[in-house]
């Protein structure tokens, strides 16, 4: 834990309070909440039945994973089991800690693409796993600069992986760039990981906020990267209720049941 005492968000909130600038930091949505989805909070929380407010299933509300394994069947073109495959949590920051404290152990090295959200780095290491780190470069310096011309280096990615490799963390949409990967970047790091037998850890809280002409891919609808892979999804980023703390991860099950043995252990 040395070194992760702290945060930057703690440093950046109260830099904020004092200066009071115009806030482009933090990963929330500016608008409104869709107002069926506060409706719906509202109805369940003004219900006769008392049992709504008590304990549910521990790995996901029945509603809850199997509506979400109807949205996400449908976009990743297969059945995703609803009982065995999904797991929801506090958050998407506690599906990405599920993730790691249960795939990785001391000696793993785990990718992580520069710049990431700031909690990747603690988690690895809280894990007892090495972080290892590879940076989006602009392709030019002149003129407007996209986030499609941040980029990685396909040699210098390559050279990362090995036999200790356990996974690779990929972010898209990426925050905090914008940059949505496109199918040939996806297509390099499934390759990658396919031929080195390392778990990809997708984190897609930002899906729905894509603009023309780019295009979301979901990693694990490549061949054979369903078998290694696990999504990351947010309610909060989707609907703008951040403060909810209502996340989710899916994936085969053999991977998302050492999700579920972390998560019923810390909630």
């Amino acid at each position: 834990y040395k070194g992760s005492e702290t945060t930057v968000w703690a440093e950046f909130i109260a830099l904020a309070l004092e200066h009071k600038p115009l806030n482009l930091g933090q990963g929330f949505p500016d608008f409104a909440a869709p107002e069926f989805v506060t409706d719906a909070l509202a109805k369940c929380a003004k219900s006769d039945n008392p049992l709504i407010q008590q304990y549910s299933r521990g790995h996901g509300h029945l509603r809850l994973v199997n509506a979400l394994s109807k949205v996400y069947s449908s976009k990743i073109c297969r059945e995703i089991n609803p009982l065995t495959e999904i797991i929801t949590t506090a958050g998407a920051y506690e599906a990405l800690y599920c993730t790691i404290l249960g795939h990785v152990t001391d000696g793993d090295e785990i990718i992580l693409i520069e710049p990431f959200f700031d909690c990747y780095e603690p988690m690895v290491l809280a894990a007892g796993g090495t972080p290892v780190f590879i940076p989006l470069r602009p392709t030019k310096t002149d003129g407007t600069i996209l986030s499609s011309d941040w980029q990685l280096d396909p040699e210098e990615l390559e050279g990362l992986f090995n036999e200790k490799t356990k996974a690779i963390l990929l972010n898209t949409p990426h925050n905090p760039l914008g940059k949505v990967f496109n199918l040939e970047e996806l297509t390099m790091i499934a390759d990658l990981c396919k031929k080195w037998n390392v778990l990809c850890i997708s984190d897609e809280v930002y899906e729905w906020m894509v603009y023309e002409p780019s295009e979301h891919i979901r990693i694990a609808t490549l061949p054979d990267m369903w078998e290694r892979t696990i999504t990351i999804g947010s309610a909060g980023k989707t609907f703008s209720v951040t403060g909810w703390k209502t996340g989710w991860a899916y994936g085969p099950s053999y991977l998302t049941h050492h999700l579920c043995v972390v998560h019923q252990n810390m909630l």
